[in-house]
């Protein structure tokens, strides 16, 4: 494959509005073919999708998406610029996607890595820092892979970065910017909430005994605890003489017994 450079990235990019890093992969999946790289955006919706990023988008829905056997719901705000677009079918199956994208991703904690706080970034840096298989590694390759380990885990906890559960070969990103592409309109995942039956409660641990006995109406008979021995039965043992096993003193006493 040949190498793309700057100024090829730069051309793809003011002809597309896509992103930078948009405009190099599709580059390199087209060898380098201005054409094709055009195509492959198109292909992927990315094309106009960074174009619209700037727009206001106020307007949309809050979907909700409550998983079969009602254990785990979803709520989640997808906004785009016109009431007319969140009216229609393909937004909503969009929104619909996304929900159930969000249901089965329980790591999921925000919409991207931006809102991933600083000091939380810093902790795992800390941490993956300090791990016993980077101890003998030097400083500059230790620190470029901490920051793969970082960049990782980053990914995990951001919805935009998952793969399509429909279609794993898209991320998040590239399915809303398909609809983008699609519907004309700029879209955004503004915030989701995921609710899992049970979360937080510290749940009693029943004795499965003791259950059972309970179901059926019988008592399990308890066994008394020993009982702590007294002040008085201590201290009389301690006064009690011990008795003298040295072998001399057992020869003499089994002498006086046949006298």
């Amino acid at each position: 494959m040949a190498g793309i450079s700057a100024k090829q990235v730069k051309e793809l990019r003011d002809k597309t509005g896509a992103g930078m890093m948009d405009c190099k992969k599709a580059l390199q999946e087209s060898d380098g073919d201005m054409q094709k790289a055009i195509e492959w955006l198109r292909q992927k919706g990315i094309t106009s999708a960074a174009k619209k990023e700037g727009r206001v988008a106020a307007e949309g829905l809050v979907e909700s998406y409550i998983h079969t056997g009602g254990r785990v719901g979803v709520l989640v705000e997808i906004n785009c610029e016109t009431d007319f677009v969140a009216r229609r079918d393909e937004f909503k199956s969009l929104a619909r996607d996304i929900a159930m994208q969000i249901a089965a991703c329980p790591n999921v904690e925000v919409v991207k890595t931006d809102e991933i706080p600083q000091e939380s970034i810093a902790r795992e840096r800390e941490i993956e820092m300090g791990r016993e298989d980077l101890a003998k590694k030097p400083e500059n390759i230790r620190a470029k892979i901490v920051d793969g380990r970082i960049q990782k885990r980053l990914k995990e906890l951001s919805l935009l970065d998952q793969p399509f559960i429909k279609d794993q070969n898209i991320t998040i990103e590239e399915l809303i910017k398909q609809s983008v592409s699609t519907l004309g309109e700029n879209i955004q995942v503004r915030r989701f909430s995921r609710f899992t039956l049970g979360e937080g409660i510290e749940k009693k641990e029943e004795n499965f005994a003791e259950e059972v006995a309970a179901q059926t109406g019988k008592k399990i008979e308890e066994k008394p605890a020993a009982p702590a021995p007294q002040a008085e039965e201590v201290a009389a043992k301690a006064e009690e003489p011990l008795e003298n096993t040295h072998p001399k003193a057992e020869k003499k006493k089994s002498k006086k017994k046949k006298k």
